[in-house]
């Protein structure tokens, strides 16, 4: 059977390809992170004039960044595993491993922290809901949608790696992401 013919198989690469398209999105956050850092650096250090908005940008940019940034880890294999027990296992049996922890704890994980906190995510949106931590006092939907957004993009991405696991573990053929994010 050509693998790329199979509907699951394409299914899985259409997800990595949409997984790589998000996160050259989610690499612009990098953009007003160094900005808010290098502007606060200078004003600080240089003007002897700190800033009331840097503090609040960096924490409401680095937190989205890395929390966004979760399911293109997933697609690349970046996540941390027990490596000492890991390469003891035969292809098929970590194709295993990794289709039923997916199915049973990844997949579910996601879907309930995503119905958490979409809900506080919309009514911070509703009541316009400001950061109490500095006196520029940013809207804060942005940022609390970014957890329940993040939990999306990783479920989405678990149903790929799920695939390619159930490939794996029943072909002894592992599938490999390819695709290179470009910045």
């Amino acid at each position: 059977m050509n693998v790329t013919r199979h509907p699951l198989l394409r299914l899985a690469h259409g997800i990595d390809r949409f997984t790589s398209a998000s996160a050259n999105i989610v690499v612009l956050l990098l953009a007003p992170l160094v900005l808010a850092n290098v502007v606060e650096v200078v004003m600080r250090y240089f003007l002897g004039s700190p800033t009331t908005w840097a503090a609040d940008m960096t924490v409401m940019t680095y937190g989205p960044f890395f929390m966004l940034g979760a399911a293109y880890t997933m697609l690349k294999g970046g996540h941390v595993r027990t490596d000492m027990l890991w390469d003891r296992f035969s292809v098929r049996t970590k194709g295993w491993i990794d289709g039923v922890a997916h199915l049973l704890l990844l997949l579910p994980v996601m879907g309930l922290i995503f119905l958490t906190t979409v809900d506080e995510a919309w009514n911070a949106y509703s009541i316009g809901e400001r950061s109490e931590l500095g006196l520029w006092r940013p809207l804060t939907w942005p940022f609390r949608s970014a957890l329940p957004l993040a939990a999306l993009l990783m479920f989405v991405q678990g149903i790929s790696e799920t695939i390619k696991a159930i490939w794996t573990a029943t072909t002894g053929e592992v599938l490999i992401a390819t695709d290179k994010i470009e910045i």
